[in-house]
């Protein structure tokens, strides 16, 4: 049950790049990783959990209460002998004013001792006040110790140990020195997916490299044991399935479409979901399925192709026409749009909704949102549906002369969502919606959406 908590001062200070170095070489070194991530993301768990070789979950304040944070924590441990979550944005940040939804909040409900990850470059003494003030900030974290990221050289690397041993008690855990080999390289959305990025995997074993060589890969593992023990999973959590007919829902997962949470997808099954993967770049046609599902991701980046495969757009379009049912979130909602435009580029999509899909430079809608669902949504209710659905969205499109016919199956009480009121597109037994559920905080999204293939595969 050891375990620590990877933040930073402020973002892309690199503590996505020493999480994945630190799980692959711990896993290396033979000692089994389950990474975690705070906040909606899919880029990073994608990268962590390749690392690893485990699925990445996240935590999430604004979807999980903290008792629903707690218990998934401990139940990510199970059967593994770390548990390492990487943070996001600072350490301190938070929309809250006390800072109740924080990477430092989190820590503590996790009792997990943190490791400051510091973006050096240009910096000298000046680290020594910076964490005399984190350290003082908050008493009750326990800020265990430092990496020091993009050193300028070992004169550099020399002087930071100094003031470190001078002015704080902070152990100086590493010093990764500047070098192009370790980076990842970034598109608007953040890091490019693991999922596409090529030779991904020997990415990771470079940045695995360069932290068995600057960090100190056994006091990290030091401190982790170190940590009190979390809190333990509820008595009588996650019971056994109720036996159900099963159903076969066909997900798209290839270099265009990848942004799936392993713990909704693990909810799916649950509920009685067989899920078989398919690729809307490179197949000819659907698998056997009841249902589709078909997520978000980075269609723009992958025009040609899907355009180019007429045969797989047709065969959506067809599903959707004959009423399978089907749930599309940002990029998939992109994808069956008639056209996607980006800059000087279009290429023909499903052509299932009644408008064009641009992209743009700026996002056109970011955070975090909240739903209602309005009458026209389909998919069976359930007792405990809460009557606001937290979610989020992240998106550089925008749809086009949006139909004025459409039905839509949320208001948006926050966030932009298609047009600023709605979101959840309704046609026929389709769903598509910028919005980003998960099956946590009451919202059973996963098993509603079972129910909706079950009813129409009958």
């Amino acid at each position: 049950m050891a375990h620590i908590y990877l933040s930073a001062a402020h973002k892309s200070s690199g503590k996505t790049t020493v999480s994945i170095g630190l799980c692959r070489e711990l896993e290396r070194l033979g000692v089994s990783v389950r990474p975690f991530k705070k906040g909606p993301d899919y880029i990073d768990p994608l990268w962590l959990g390749q690392a690893s070789g485990r699925a990445c979950f996240n935590l999430d304040f604004h979807t999980m209460d903290r008792e629903e944070i707690t218990a998934g924590f401990a139940r990510g441990l199970t059967g593994v002998e770390v548990g390492l979550i990487e943070g996001n944005v600072g350490l301190f940040d938070a929309v809250d004013l006390h800072g109740s939804n924080s990477n430092a909040a989190l820590a503590k409900l996790l009792r997990a001792p943190v490791i400051l990850v510091l973006d050096v470059q240009g910096m000298g003494r000046g680290i020594a006040p910076l964490l005399l003030g984190y350290s003082a900030f908050d008493p009750e974290l326990n800020i265990a110790g430092v990496i020091v990221n993009k050193v300028g050289g070992s004169r550099h690397e020399t002087n930071l140990r100094r003031v470190l041993e001078h002015y704080t008690d902070l152990p100086l855990l590493g010093a990764l020195h500047r070098t192009s080999e370790i980076r990842i390289s970034e598109r608007h959305l953040g890091l490019i997916p693991s999922n596409e990025a090529e030779e991904a995997d020997g990415q990771i074993e470079r940045i695995r490299d360069q932290i068995a060589g600057q960090v100190d890969v056994s006091r990290v593992l030091e401190i982790a044991r170190s940590a009190p023990l979390p809190p333990p999973v509820p008595t009588g959590d996650q019971p056994p399935p109720a036996a159900r007919e099963q159903v076969r829902i066909a997900i798209a997962r290839d270099a265009a479409f990848g942004f799936y949470y392993p713990d909704d997808l693990a909810a799916l099954a649950r509920a009685g979901a067989e899920l078989v993967d398919f690729s809307p770049v490179r197949d000819a046609e659907l698998p056997g399925a009841d249902g589709l599902f078909i997520g978000g991701g980075f269609p723009e980046f992958h025009l040609s192709e899907l355009s180019e495969n007429r045969s797989m757009r047709a065969a959506v379009r067809d599903f959707v026409e004959s009423g399978g049912a089907v749930y599309a979130e940002c990029g998939g909602l992109m994808y069956l749009c008639r056209e996607l435009h980006w800059g000087n580029r279009h290429g023909a999509m499903c052509g299932v909704l009644n408008a064009d899909v641009a992209m743009y430079e700026r996002p056109q809608g970011r955070g975090y949102v909240w739903l209602r669902e309005t009458p026209a949504f389909p998919w069976p209710r359930v007792p405990e549906t809460p009557p606001e659905i937290g979610a989020h969205e992240f998106h550089h499109s925008a749809i086009l002369n949006p139909d004025p016919a459409w039905t839509f199956g949320y208001r948006i009480l926050r966030g932009k969502g298609i047009d600023g009121r709605h979101d959840a597109i309704v046609y026929k037994n389709l769903v598509a919606a910028y919005s980003h559920l998960r099956a946590v905080g009451g919202n059973d999204w996963t098993g509603r959406f079972v129910e909706q293939v079950r009813a129409y595969r009958r």
